[in-house]
């Protein structure tokens, strides 16, 4: 989750900019740069790592008299975490930034390299640059070259670039990816959310999608599809935490939002139209691969559980999935052609990073997910994909679920195309089907006020039953341990076929049910486990595409082309639900009771 800031006027800009940043840190990054213009004096700092790393290099730099600048924290989507791919990104006189993803910038760079133009990083961003110093070249002028630039972007971008050949002027895009201008007399502000300008601009504007312009001489001038436009300034918050919840009430309640864009960022660069690709791994990684073996803890562990059934069903390979805190004192077996996997958010479980080390001792390669690079068990690894999930402050994981999940679906999908286990016609199925994955993870202000209703049913009763089947079950186990976490009401997640062999003796009016019921998959048999479940008079509640008579509340879900499709779309009510149900409990939702977001000890 990358962080902007920009600022045009007569003040020191160096600060103004690093301070800028540090209130984005809660985003999450791993490189941040600043590039300033001052009359002719053009100045960039970069470094990799933490804002103190930028700080370093730029203590003996001090900015005078008026000029431009901008500024970046990046999360490395597109390229490794480098100073090469660290903002801004140069071309021959121009600087920019930019957060989202352009999707056609592959397209982009291959025609402005058959035009002689040398790339030096590996970011999409790069052709943002590029492509406006192209047309400024052949003669349009920079706001001209500017506008053509951003016709030609798809995708979603909000970006900042600074010229030599305008050297008082700031040009600014927005299309998906959150933007705004702040002021303070004639000084203008930018940042990607208000907490770096708050104290230091008064008013602001929040720019909408395709919206463009430029500011010169303290004056905005504001465009749309439909030419210049007028625009309203509004007071700014002074609340510096409540602006970093980008007017959500929890943090929580942002990051299930924010699932659906740091989705299509998991899969940017990655699902490709006929096939998967991970860079991060070298080719012939699994040459000597026989079978994998799963380790993690928590919500990690039950990513893990739902990607045994992937590997085994689409990559046709064995998958075990152990909890790290048991392997360890199991004395297992492993065998040289295990790949040992292991999964954390943060890469600081403790329980995990010492099972990695077991297995690296007994000699298997490793490969770790994870949502934070150069952390201990990315370090530790053979290999490692990183999530892209954007740092993630409710310590009831969301995202991070949602991340770790689609990384280890495209993992099987790429073991099954290396392997030649997988057939191109079930690929292509498997591809179609994550595609549209980022639309099932859109919250709609129907589902969330249905689920705030439904939640004061739900507040009292001696438990929860979260059931389902296949992949629904690590899906239940998941979302009763949302609603455990966060509520402090008991909840157990249970495969549906197994309620007849012992808990369904619990069920009565005051056991609710929470079935998960797609239609893709196993409907038929989970509906047959819902009715025994009805008829003792539980309480049930169903998730499902299909109108279910006997259900006492049901929520309708709207995608039912795929079972992972499904998931995800199950997975957001889950969560939502528990969240509703603890705000009505009074509960501090981002920070529960007894828990901590990394827990580094055993």
């Amino acid at each position: 989750m990358c962080g902007i800031v920009g600022y045009i006027g007569p003040k020191e800009k160096k600060e103004i900019l690093l301070d800028g940043l540090q209130e984005l840190e809660y985003r999450g990054y791993d490189s941040a740069g600043i590039a300033i213009i001052e009359g002719s004096n053009l100045h960039q700092f970069k470094a990799i790592g933490k804002l103190e790393n930028l700080r370093e290099k730029t203590k003996n730099y001090h900015s005078e008299g008026f000029g431009i600048s901008i500024g970046h924290t990046r999360w490395a989507t597109h390229g490794k975490p480098t100073e090469l791919n660290a903002h801004p990104h140069l071309g021959q006189y121009s600087y920019v930034v930019h957060n989202g993803i352009i999707e056609n910038y592959q397209a982009l760079k291959e025609e402005l390299q058959s035009e002689g133009v040398d790339f030096l990083s590996q970011t999409d961003t790069e052709t943002i640059v590029h492509l406006f110093e192209k047309y400024h070249n052949e003669g349009m002028e920079p706001f001209e070259a500017f506008k053509t630039t951003v016709s030609r972007l798809e995708g979603a971008y909000a970006t900042l670039l600074i010229s030599e050949v305008a050297p008082d002027t700031i040009f600014f895009a927005k299309n998906g990816s959150p933007m705004l201008i702040g002021f303070d007399g004639n000084e203008v502000y930018f940042a990607s959310s208000d907490t770096p300008i708050i104290g230091k601009a008064k008013e602001v504007y929040y720019l909408e999608d395709g919206e463009y312009g430029y500011v010169q001489a303290g004056e905005v001038h504001l465009f749309d599809k439909n030419g210049e436009k007028s625009f309203s300034k509004q007071t700014l918050s002074a609340d510096k935490i409540s602006a970093q919840k980008d007017g959500y009430r929890f943090f929580m309640e942002k990051e299930i939002y924010e699932q659906s864009y740091v989705m299509t960022e998991t899969m940017m660069g990655r699902v490709l139209d006929e096939h998967i690709k991970l860079d991060e791994l070298e080719e012939g990684f699994f040459d000597t691969i026989n079978a994998i073996k799963i380790c993690a803890c928590g919500t990690s562990y039950h990513s893990a559980l739902t990607a045994a059934y992937l590997f085994e069903r689409l990559a046709k390979i064995r998958c075990d999935v152990e909890i790290a805190s048991e392997f360890r004192y199991k004395e297992p077996l492993l065998t040289k052609d295990t790949l040992f996997i292991t999964i954390s958010q943060s890469g600081e479980t403790a329980d995990t990073l010492e099972a990695l080390k077991m297995a690296k001792r007994a000699g298997l390669k490793s490969l770790s997910i994870c949502n934070v690079d150069n952390s201990s068990i990315v370090r530790e690894s053979d290999a490692a994909i990183l999530t892209r999930a954007g740092i993630e402050k409710g310590v009831a994981s969301t995202k991070a679920f949602a991340t770790q999940t689609m990384v280890l679906w495209m993992l099987s999908l790429y073991v099954g195309q290396v392997k030649g286990t997988i057939t191109t016609e079930t690929l292509r199925s498997e591809i179609d089907a994550m595609r549209h994955t980022p639309k099932a993870l859109v919250v709609t202000d129907t589902l969330h006020a249905r689920l705030h209703r439904l939640s004061k049913r739900y507040l009292h009763g001696h438990g929860f039953f979260f059931i389902g089947r296949d992949i629904f079950f690590p899906l239940a186990l998941e979302g009763a341990l949302k609603l455990k976490e966060i509520s402090y009401l008991h909840a157990e997640g249970y495969p549906a076929g197994e309620m007849k062999h012992g808990p369904i003796a619990l069920a009565d009016s005051e056991l609710f049910t929470i079935a998960l019921m797609p239609k893709t998959l196993h409907y038929e048999k989970i509906k047959s486990n819902v009715e025994e479940l009805s008829a003792r008079d539980a309480t049930i509640c169903a998730i499902s595409p299909e109108p279910f008579e006997l259900a006492d509340d049901f929520i309708q879900t709207q995608h039912s082309s795929h079972p992972m499709v499904e998931f995800f779309e199950m997975m957001v009510v889950t969560q939502l639900l528990a969240l509703e149900i603890s705000v009505r409990l009074g509960n501090d939702v981002d920070m529960p009771r007894n828990l901590a977001k990394s827990v580094t000890v055993e």
